[in-house]
C-alpha cells in the first residue's frame, strides 16, 4: 500500500458469499463503502469453517472482520439457539475495548428488520459497581443473549462460576480473542485455559491483534485449541526513494511498517527538564497551525496522569478541555470520561486533550483523534505502536510525537528494527516555531519559568504537593522496570531535570536520589509546619498528627537528655555524689558502733548471770557473819543497778563508778 492513498480491497458485494441485506445496510450507514485488506482477507475464511490468526495494524478494520462473520453465521443457522444457549463468545483484555465491541454488535442488532422473532441484544460482561455476577446471570436468562462479550475474569465467573449450571455452551459456534497477544500474557493464561477447556472443540476460533509476532501466535495456537488455522498478516508498505533517484523511477524501495500508512511519527530529543515545556508547545503548534482538535497524551503511571491533569491547564497557552483516564479510576468514571472525550465537538480553538495511561492504548476506536503525544515512552515497542494507532485510523491522517531525553534517543533505532519508522524533529522554540539549531544550546529559559508557575500552584494546596511527590516516585519506579533496560537506564536519568519538569517543591527522600549532584537544585523556602491543605478535614488531621509527633519528639528529647547527662556529668554532680558517699560511710560506722554496743550489752548479760550465781551461793550458805550480811546487801544493790542500766534509767558510767575498781 502506498502511504499517499487510502488502501481498500474491493466492494462488499465482491465477497464470495453475499452479505445479508440488513447487515450490509448497517455497514454502509457506518460509512464503509469498501472493504479494507484485513476484512477482504478474513471475512470469507471466517464465514466458512476456518480458524484464523489475524495480524494487522491498528485502525485497519479488524473489529468488523470478526463482527460480520459472527452475525452471518448466527443468521444463517438452520435453527435458532435455545434460550440458554450461546452462539458466540468474544474475549477482550480491557473494559474499554469490550464496551466498544459491544456497541458495534448492538448497532447491528438494533437495526434488524421488524419481525416477530428478532435476535436478542448482546450481553456485556465487565467489572462494574452496578452489576454483580449474579445480576449477569439474571440479565442473560431474561434477554436470552446469543452473543457474549466480556473480559477474561468476568467471562470465567459467568461460565464456570454461578452460571455453570445455567449457561449452555454446546451450541457455541465462534470464539474470538481480540488483542490476543495481551490475552495470552501470563496474567490471563490460566483463566483462558480454564475457559477454553470448558468450550466445545467443534467451533471456529479467531485470534486478532495489531502486534502479534510469529512467536506470540504460533507458540500458543495448540493451547488455545486452533485447528489448522489460516495466518493472515496485512502489512503496510510505503515507497521510499533511493538516494539520487526521482519519484516515478524504478529506483524505489518498498518499506514495511507496523503503523498506519497515513501516520506521521516524530520524536523530539530534549532534556528531561524541558519535556513539559515541549509538550505545551506541541499542543500549541498542533492546535494553532495544524488545526488539530483531539489529543491523547500518554504518561507512564496513574499517579502521573492525576498530577498533570491538575497542572497542565495552568501551563498551556490554548484553552483546552482536559480529561483523565487510567486503571485506578472507577469503571463508571472511565466509561463516562471516554464517552465525553469521544463525543466532544472538534474545535482547534478549544481542543480536547485526554491524559491517559496504556489503558487507552489498545483497540479503542476514537476516529476524531488527530494527535498522539507520548510524554513518557512505553515499556515495550508493541505498546508504542498501539499508542500511535489511536490516530490515523480508517484512512485519516494523524501525527504522533514522543519526547526522548539523552540516551533514550537510541530507542528510535530499536523501533526501526521493529518496522516502526520515526523521524526526528528539532525542539520547538518559545515563539512556537521549530528550532533549526543543531549545535548545543543551554537549557530552555522557560524551564525555570514553568518551575516557578507550578510551584505557585502547589503552594496553594499541600495535597497537590503530595500528588507531585507520588507522581515523581511512581515514574522513577516504572522507569527502573523498563523492558529495554540497556537504553532506559536509571543511572543515566537526569533526576534533577526530571524534578524540575514535575515542578517539585523539594526532592523526596528515596534511595535513587542518595548520591545525585544537587548543585543545580534548590528546595522551595517555606515553613513546612504551616504549609496547609485546602481541604479542612485533611488539614485538621495533619495538625493532629503534627501535635502527636511533637509530643513524641519531646519525650524522646527528654530521654536523650537524661542519657547524655548520665554519660557526661558535671564536676559539681560528682562532688555531690562524693558527699553522699561520705554520708553512707558515716552511717556504716554508726552501724558498727551500735552492733558493738549490742555485743557489750550481751557481755553484761553474761556478767549478770555470774552475779546471780554469787547471790545464790550466798543464800545457800546463809548469813553466817556481819561481813556476809554486808556482802549480801552489796550484791543486791549491784543487781538492782544492773537492771537499771539495762532499762536505760542509769548509765553504764554511773554503774562503773559505783561498783568497778578505779
Amino acid at each position: 500500500m502506498s502511504s499517499s492513498s487510502t488502501a481498500f480491497a474491493g466492494l462488499w458485494s465482491s465477497l464470495p458469499t453475499p452479505l445479508t441485506g440488513w447487515i450490509l445496510d448497517v455497514i454502509q450507514s457506518m460509512g464503509h463503502e469498501r472493504m479494507t485488506p484485513v476484512q477482504a482477507s478474513t471475512i470469507p475464511l471466517f464465514m466458512k469453517h476456518k480458524d484464523v490468526v489475524v495480524e494487522a495494524v491498528t485502525g485497519s478494520g479488524k473489529t468488523l472482520a470478526f463482527v460480520i462473520p459472527i452475525l452471518e453465521r448466527l443468521v444463517r443457522r438452520e435453527t435458532r439457539l435455545k434460550s440458554r444457549e450461546i452462539g458466540a463468545l468474544i474475549i477482550s483484555p480491557t473494559r474499554e475495548l469490550t464496551n466498544q465491541i459491544h456497541s458495534i454488535f448492538s448497532l447491528f442488532l438494533e437495526s434488524q428488520p421488524d419481525n416477530d422473532n428478532p435476535y436478542p441484544p448482546p450481553l456485556l460482561l465487565v467489572s462494574s459497581e452496578r452489576s454483580s455476577p449474579a445480576q449477569d446471570i439474571e440479565r442473560f436468562t431474561s434477554t436470552g443473549a446469543d452473543i457474549i462479550i466480556g473480559t477474561p475474569g468476568r467471562i470465567e465467573e459467568f461460565l464456570l462460576g454461578q452460571g455453570r449450571s445455567v449457561v449452555d455452551v454446546k451450541g457455541l459456534e465462534v470464539l474470538v480473542l481480540d488483542e490476543a497477544d495481551r490475552l495470552l500474557d501470563l496474567g490471563f493464561q490460566a483463566t483462558l485455559s480454564r475457559i477454553i477447556n470448558h468450550l466445545p472443540k467443534q467451533r471456529r476460533t479467531g485470534l486478532f491483534s495489531a502486534t502479534m509476532t510469529d512467536a506470540d501466535a504460533l507458540s500458543e495456537l495448540v493451547r488455545v485449541g486452533l485447528r489448522n488455522p489460516a495466518r493472515i498478516t496485512v502489512k503496510v508498505q510505503s515507497k521510499k526513494k533511493k538516494a539520487g533517484s526521482e519519484s516515478g523511477t524504478k529506483n524505489e524501495l518498498v518499506e514495511e511498517r507496523r503503523i498506519p500508512a497515513n501516520l506521521q511519527n516524530y520524536y523530539i530529543g530534549c532534556r528531561s527538564s524541558e519535556k513539559l515545556v515541549q509538550l505545551t508547545r506541541i499542543i500549541s503548534y498542533e492546535a494553532n497551525q495544524m488545526k488539530s482538535s483531539h489529543f491523547i497524551v500518554y504518561f507512564a503511571t496513574c499517579a502521573c496522569v492525576d498530577y498533570f491533569y491538575k497542572i497542565l491547564p495552568t501551563l498551556t497557552s490554548v484553552k483546552a478541555k482536559f480529561y483523565s483516564l487510567h486503571g485506578n479510576l472507577a469503571p463508571s468514571a472511565r466509561t463516562k470520561t471516554l464517552k465525553a472525550f469521544s463525543s466532544a465537538v472538534p474545535s482547534p480553538e478549544f481542543p480536547s486533550i485526554l491524559l491517559a495511561t496504556d489503558v487507552a492504548a489498545r483497540g479503542l476506536d476514537l476516529p476524531t483523534v488527530d494527535v498522539v503525544v507520548q510524554f513518557d515512552p512505553p515499556t515495550d515497542t508493541k505498546t508504542f505502536s498501539h499508542r500511535c494507532g489511536r490516530t490515523a485510523r480508517a484512512g485519516r491522517d494523524g501525527r504522533a510525537w514522543v519526547l526522548l531525553s539523552g540516551r533514550e534517543v537510541d530507542f528510535c533505532d530499536f523501533l526501526t528494527i521493529r518496522k516502526i519508522p520515526i523521524k526526528e524533529k528539532p525542539c520547538f522554540t518559545a515563539d512556537g516555531k521549530v528550532s533549526t539549531e543543531s549545535d548545543f544550546v543551554p537549557e530552555d529559559p522557560e524551564v525555570e519559568v514553568f518551575l516557578g508557575r507550578i510551584r505557585e500552584v502547589l503552594l496553594k494546596d499541600r495535597a497537590l504537593h503530595d500528588q507531585s511527590i507520588k507522581a515523581f516516585v511512581s515514574f522513577i519506579r516504572a522507569y527502573s522496570k523498563h523492558e529495554a533496560a540497556y537504553i532506559f537506564r536509571l543511572k543515566d536519568l537526569d533526576m534533577i531535570g526530571l524534578a524540575k519538569s514535575f515542578g517539585l517543591l523539594r526532592l523526596p527522600k528515596m534511595p535513587e536520589l542518595k548520591d545525585i549532584d544537587r548543585t543545580s537544585w534548590q528546595d522551595t523556602d517555606i515553613s513546612w509546619d504551616t504549609f496547609a491543605y485546602a481541604d479542612p478535614a485533611q488539614e485538621t488531621k495533619r495538625l493532629a498528627e503534627l501535635a502527636e509527633k511533637a509530643v513524641k519528639m519531646e519525650a524522646n528529647a527528654s530521654e536523650e537528655r537524661k542519657r547524655k547527662k548520665k554519660k557526661t556529668e558535671a564536676w559539681s554532680d560528682k562532688l555531690e555524689k562524693k558527699e553522699e558517699k561520705e554520708k553512707r560511710r558515716e552511717k556504716r560506722k554508726l552501724k558498727k558502733k551500735w552492733l558493738k554496743s549490742q555485743a557489750d550489752a550481751s557481755a553484761q548479760s553474761e556478767q549478770d548471770k555470774v552475779t546471780g550465781k554469787r547471790r545464790r551461793d550466798a543464800e545457800e550458805s546463809g548469813p553466817g557473819s556481819d561481813d556476809d550480811a554486808d556482802d549480801w546487801a552489796e550484791l543486791q544493790r549491784e543487781e538492782k543497778m544492773a537492771k537499771k542500766v539495762r532499762k536505760g534509767t542509769t548509765s553504764q558510767q554511773e554503774f562503773d563508778n559505783e561498783f568497778m575498781d578505779l
